[in-house]
C-alpha cells in the first residue's frame, strides 16, 4: 500500500491525515510535494495524524523532521499526533528521539496539536521519553 494523504482544515490549521507507508521511495517524496505545496500557499502550521500510517522508516521520519524545519523557518510548525508504540520503538531503534525538535511538538489527541499553535490556549503534549522510560521499566 502506498503513501494516502487526505487532507482538512481546523481552526485554520492545515491537517493532514496519513495511510499506508510512509517510506523510502515514493511515500517520503509524496509527503515533501504535499507539504512543499501547503507552504506555498502560505499556511505554516500543520498537525500530522500518522495513526493509520502502517509502516515509516528513518528516511519518513527524517521527511518530517526536515518538514518540521521548513515550517518553522516560514514561520509555523509541525505537531504529530497519534503515534503508535511502534512508531515509538522504530525511533528509538534508530536514534532519532534525542536529535530531533520535532519530538517535542507531539500530542495524543488532535485538538491539543490544534490548540499548541495558539499561544493562549493549554496543551497536553505526549512525554515521548516517558513512554521509553516506563517500558524499559517495565521490562526490567
Amino acid at each position: 500500500m502506498s503513501l494516502h494523504i487526505v487532507h482538512r482544515d481546523r481552526e485554520g490549521i492545515e491537517i493532514l491525515d496519513l495511510s499506508g507507508r510512509l517510506v523510502f521511495g515514493r511515500g517520503d517524496l509524496r509527503l515533501q510535494e504535499e507539504l512543499d505545496h501547503i507552504i506555498t500557499a502560505g499556511k505554516n502550521c500543520v498537525v500530522i495524524n500518522v495513526s493509520d500510517l502502517s509502516e515509516m522508516d528513518d528516511e519518513g521520519f527524517r521527511t518530517l523532521m526536515f518538514a518540521s524545519t521548513k515550517l518553522r523557518e516560514a514561520g509555523g510548525g509541525l505537531a504529530l499526533v497519534s503515534l503508535t508504540p511502534s512508531h515509538i520503538e522504530d525511533l528509538v531503534a534508530i536514534r532519532l528521539v534525542a536529535d530531533s525538535e520535532l519530538f517535542k511538538e507531539v500530542f495524543q489527541h488532535e485538538q491539543d496539536a490544534i490548540d499548541s499553535f495558539f499561544p493562549h490556549r493549554r496543551t497536553q503534549r505526549y512525554d515521548i521519553l516517558e513512554y521509553i522510560r516506563s517500558t524499559q521499566r517495565s521490562v526490567l
